[in-house]
């Protein structure tokens, strides 16, 4: 009776175990398959953004007029610099990724841990900036008002610049106390009040003639949103329903609230992706310190988790130009 002996001459066979297909360890060719079925993932969800985009074009918020604060200049009109700066810092961590990666290959501990360092300092560097501008978009610049179709009005001085609802708004009259239990009111509790009404934009635009509206609706020539002359501002404010400020699920002072679902979602799975990656970094960047693949005499858990690395690096590539640019 025969027996077969497993010996090197046939490990790139494809019957499993520490074989080899194509000439990758399985742990690669397990990082491929896994990249292959998130990039399905997120084409279906940039496909669903870009049919949204499509299908309102004429109504789509403008990314020049939505993402325009930058840290520590407040009060400057920045459109799309922070985002351009976090793109940027982004694609230097993967520059990094190839070099620690290519620092394996060369046995290099130093060097490995010194490109595996930048490259976590440049993903931290990155969700917290994706992180601030999400708070920014959360909190509004503006302010605008609802009418009662759902559609968004805002407010531009008479150059056509946007002006602030609290640069002209009035104060309520009316003000009450905010039912808090703090203020003996034990019996019910609601939310902080609002500091503007509906009622304090409408008296505060009679009172400022130099100011109009302009529609969410994008004058397809001049890719402007379309300002409706002061004679006939009032017919829209007479339809008004509520004062939005900021951008959450439900209501977007910039436009149409399927912009705010779309960009919450799709950037914030792609910041779990970059977060995700950070974490294994790190937990990488600690093995090399510790020696364990000097000791293996491999550098080849730097080189999946660069794989993984670049395809999140990638991936935002699409989004911030289905987002910003297009």
């Amino acid at each position: 009776m025969e027996s077969t002996i497993a010996t090197n001459a046939n490990r790139d066979n494809w019957d499993g175990g520490s074989n080899k297909p194509l000439g990758a360890s399985y742990g690669k060719m397990m990082m491929w398959f896994f990249i292959l079925s998130d990039a399905l993932t997120f084409s279906g969800f940039l496909g669903a953004y870009g049919l949204m985009r499509f299908k309102f074009i004429d109504s789509w918020p403008i990314a020049d007029e939505v993402f325009t604060h930058f840290p520590f200049l407040h009060g400057v009109h920045a459109p799309m610099y922070y985002v351009a700066l976090m793109t940027f810092i982004l694609i230097f961590s993967s520059v990094t990724m190839v070099l620690a990666v290519d620092a394996g290959h060369q046995m290099n501990k130093a060097k490995v841990t010194f490109y595996m360092f930048l490259t976590i300092i440049g993903g931290a560097i990155f969700l917290g900036s994706q992180a601030w501008e999400w708070k920014n978009f959360i909190q509004g610049s503006y302010g605008a008002v609802q009418l009662n179709d759902g559609k968004i009005i805002q407010f531009v001085d008479a150059s056509g610049h946007q002006v602030t609802l609290e640069s002209f708004a009035k104060s309520s009259d009316g003000e009450r106390t905010q039912h808090i239990k703090s203020k003996g009111l034990w019996f019910v509790e609601e939310a902080a009040l609002p500091a503007i009404t509906l009622n304090g934009v409408i008296e505060g635009f009679k009172a400022h003639p130099e100011i109009t509206i302009r529609t969410e609706q994008i004058n397809p020539e001049l890719k402007q949103k379309i300002i409706i002359p002061r004679a006939n501002a009032m017919n829209y404010l007479n339809e008004s329903k509520a004062v939005v400020v900021g951008a959450n699920l439900e209501v977007n002072e910039y436009g149409k609230t399927l912009f705010a679902d779309f960009f919450f979602f799709i950037t914030g799975f792609h910041g779990f992706h970059v977060l995700s990656g950070v974490i294994i970094n790190i937990i990488i960047f600690f093995n090399v310190i510790i020696g364990t693949y000097e000791r293996r005499n491999s550098y080849e858990m730097v080189e999946k988790v660069g794989l993984y690395w670049h395809f999140v690096d990638l991936v935002w590539v699409f989004v911030f130009t289905f987002f910003y640019l297009v």
